[in-house]
């Protein structure tokens, strides 16, 4: 062999040498590429299924939330119709002369015109307090503003539980 030849002949063996050590490498690099992908596939797997998993408690949540609040609702519009219904019976009994609305006056007061004892007498019997009747239209009026006052306070107890409710 001319040196010409064995020059080429090294040339060839190193191009070969150098050809199946980039196979080797493509090789390993396509290996290590493919467990990224596999181990990237898991690592989404993981989090789709977190998510999943956040998102059906909070539904849970919502729908116990919106359980507890129906009831409330229900308690209160119960709460509200029972008081609305014993403010009409009451008006009807005022209406009707079966009851009839009064005040206390003041024993003390000498302009009032009441001489009731202070104490009891020899026989045991204690005196009552005096008391005025009231004209049935103002009895009705007052029973009106305490049926909007029990409205009121009706409707402040519900947004109270509300509030309460949603916060927690």
């Amino acid at each position: 062999m001319t040196p010409g030849q064995t020059l080429a002949a090294m040339l060839l063996v190193m191009a070969i040498s150098a050809g199946g050590t980039w196979q080797v490498q493509d090789w390993r690099m396509g290996k290590k590429l493919a467990e990224q992908a596999g181990l990237h596939k898991d690592a989404l797997a993981n989090v789709s299924a977190a998510a999943a998993k956040q998102v059906s408690e909070e539904q849970g949540r919502r729908l116990a939330l919106e359980q507890t609040l129906a009831t409330s609702d229900q308690q209160h519009s119960r709460e509200l119709s029972d008081a609305q219904r014993n403010q009409a019976r009451l008006l009807d009994r005022l209406a009707t002369t079966d009851l009839r609305l009064s005040v206390l006056l003041d024993a003390t007061d000498s302009a009032s015109g009441c001489n009731v004892p202070t104490t009891s007498g020899a026989v045991g019997v204690v005196h009552a307090a005096r008391r005025a009747q009231l004209n049935p239209a103002h009895a009705q009026r007052i029973i009106a503003i305490t049926d909007a006052g029990d409205r009121g306070l009706i409707a402040l107890r519900a947004c109270q539980a509300y509030v309460r409710s949603v916060s927690k």
